[in-house]
């Protein structure tokens, strides 16, 4: 029975028949959804509560529904969870971003390893492989070096902070608790520097004004900072006294750009870029390797944990020199350039030829020349060329890999592959594809993103004899 059956609507918003005019339910939260929000069941049906932990009783408001299931926000929590902790962040609730900052952390890397299990058997429908505890982080705050920001107004001043979830109001911080400290003043300068120069805000509704968000990247290796301001305008009076006075007030900062989006979209940068201070792009490392992150470079945004990653991946992977190492969704190569010094040759396959150039850029930084970098669809490269490789690197996106990819990669029978997934559910869908051809041998969580809902997997295939 679907919630939807017991909704009507009306001016003044959603009702529950039946119910009183507030929508002020009672439930025990059972589960966690995929998105860690807490799982009620009624009798009107299933209703997802931000920051409800289970074992939990509460009094609920039911604020809308899609999709025939309700969401609701506690009004009373009734009784406690022993896991539950005060959130440092006093926002946490009100932005979304962080699912368990009032959860214990051993309860949130639990919830993590149960999700991929989950996943694994209900979407791939793979039940005899053993998923490992999570690795997570000994601190696990303060760990992002990318921020981007919205910038807007309130009252006739300049705000900036995250946007209250599934709205686009803004909600102003000082401090998020999973960004690098180095950013929260660089923030507030800016925005007092905005109203100093009388640089407005863009509006989205009236599609006035001049600067969209702020986007700051940190390095772990240098300290060094990369400011880009996503502007809605190719110039505007008093950019270069900006600049001179924010890096001045802000030393630590390297490279300042200016990205120029004037498109209606929820996508934050646009196509073109200019350099206005420094370089252009910050240098971090790797487990000894040096890259170049420019303001659209993908680059992993847990320092710490991302080692961790790419160790349990190399592990897997079980290198020898004769390799031959296939790189696919490589980005800027960086899994790649971190193999190649254990195989005989790397080849790297990435579409978006910023980022091949970055790659080649980082080969050549690190003194690297056993690797071929190549601008081509990863897909398209396998079936054209069929190459002789024994293992197979694929880092796709969000979505996950193709039913097209996967049958390549069956094509050519690499010995291993090791697949690096930041979705447990499209890991297991295309693990699901593989498991034809390929022994899953181990499956490794590794949590890049303490504190959401967010969990990163690697998982080690083998070619079945």
């Amino acid at each position: 029975m679907f919630l939807r059956k017991h909704l009507y609507k009306n001016c003044n918003g959603l009702k529950l028949i039946g119910m009183n005019k507030s929508n002020i339910i009672k439930g025990k939260c059972v589960d966690l959804s995929s998105e860690g929000k807490g799982i009620i069941k009624t009798v009107y049906g299933v209703i997802f509560v931000d920051s409800l932990l289970i074992g939990e009783e509460a009094e609920i408001e039911v604020t809308y529904v899609r999709n025939g299931v309700g969401y609701g926000k506690i009004k009373k929590l009734l009784s406690f969870s022993k896991e539950r902790i005060n959130p440092l962040c006093p926002i946490s609730t009100a932005c979304g971003g962080c699912t368990f900052q009032n959860a214990s952390y051993e309860y949130e890397l639990r919830y993590k390893k149960h999700k991929v299990e989950e996943d694994l058997k209900r979407i791939g429908h793979i039940d005899n492989v053993k998923v490992n505890d999570v690795i997570g982080m000994e601190e696990p705050y303060y760990y992002r070096n990318k921020i981007q920001i919205p910038f807007g107004k309130d009252r006739g001043h300049i705000i900036y902070g995250f946007y209250k979830s599934r709205t686009h109001k803004i909600i102003p911080i000082k401090q998020c608790y999973i960004e690098d400290k180095k950013a929260g003043p660089i923030l507030a300068d800016i925005a007092k520097l905005m109203e100093e120069f009388r640089i407005e805000p863009y509006d989205e509704d009236r599609f006035t004004g001049i600067i969209r968000h702020v986007l700051i990247r940190t390095s772990k290796l240098t300290n060094e900072v990369m400011v880009v301001l996503v502007s809605n305008v190719e110039s505007f009076p008093g950019r270069n006294n900006f600049i001179t006075k924010l890096t001045k007030l802000h030393p630590e900062i390297s490279t300042v750009i200016q990205n120029t989006n004037k498109r209606d979209t929820n996508v934050i940068l646009g196509e073109k870029e200019k350099v206005l201070f420094g370089k252009g792009f910050i240098i971090d490392e790797i487990l000894g390797l040096k890259f170049a992150v420019s303001s659209k470079s993908f680059f992993q945004v847990n320092p710490i944990q991302v080692e961790k990653l790419y160790k349990t991946a190399l592990n897997f992977a079980k290198l020898s020199k004769n390799d031959v190492v296939l790189d696919a969704y490589a980005g800027v190569c960086t899994i790649g350039l971190l193999a190649s010094k254990d195989v005989k040759k790397v080849i790297s396959v990435e579409l978006e030829k910023s980022a091949v150039i970055n790659g080649i850029n980082n080969a050549k930084r690190n003194n690297i020349s056993n690797i071929e970098i190549i601008n081509d669809d990863c897909t398209d490269y396998i079936n054209k060329v069929l190459p002789k490789v024994d293992v197979v690197i694929m880092d796709p996106p969000r979505k996950g890999s193709t039913k097209e990819f996967i049958n390549a990669v069956k094509k050519i029978k690499p010995s291993r592959v090791i697949y690096i997934s930041c979705e447990p559910s499209t890991l297991a869908r295309d693990l699901e594809l593989f498991k034809d051809t390929f022994n899953i041998e181990e499956v490794q969580p590794v949590d890049m993103f303490p504190r959401t809902f967010h969990v990163e997997t690697v998982a080690c295939l083998r070619l079945k004899e």
